[in-house]
């Protein structure tokens, strides 16, 4: 009998099956360290991205911005990391644009986020209103 992981990463490196994996920056050296042996453990499967999540009101924003350039610099992964623009100013989500651009990365996951409250200052700019060059 062929084991699973074995079956799954055959078929992922014959380009049979497309999978992402998603990544929480994490919070402690622990948490580095499990990361980076998950990132090694999942890489021979070929992703077609692994995605780094970015905390409500981009409160993990500078962890993500640092575990995206990690596996651009580290890896022959392609990253593509979280933009959550809910409570961001225009000016604020073209900083992380720019600074992601940077970095060297072309792939983005441009979420709402969650609102902490129903009323948002006028100076926030809907995600629907964004302009697609941004």
């Amino acid at each position: 009998m062929i084991a699973p992981e074995s079956r799954v990463s055959r078929l992922a490196g014959a380009g049979r099956i497309r999978v992402s994996f998603e990544f929480f920056p994490p919070k402690t050296e622990e948490m580095e360290k499990n990361l980076w042996e998950s990132v090694g453990r999942l890489a021979p499967l070929s992703p077609n991205f692994v995605s780094v999540t970015y905390g409500a009101g981009g409160s993990t924003r500078e962890r993500t911005h640092s575990t995206v350039r990690r596996i651009l610099k580290e890896t022959s992964l392609t990253p593509a990391a979280h933009l959550t623009c809910v409570a961001a100013t225009r000016s604020e989500i073209d900083e992380v644009i720019h600074a992601y651009r940077d970095a060297g990365v072309r792939h983005i996951v441009a979420l709402r986020g969650d609102r902490k409250s129903t009323r948002l200052n006028s100076s926030h700019i809907p995600l629907s209103r964004m302009p697609s060059s941004a």
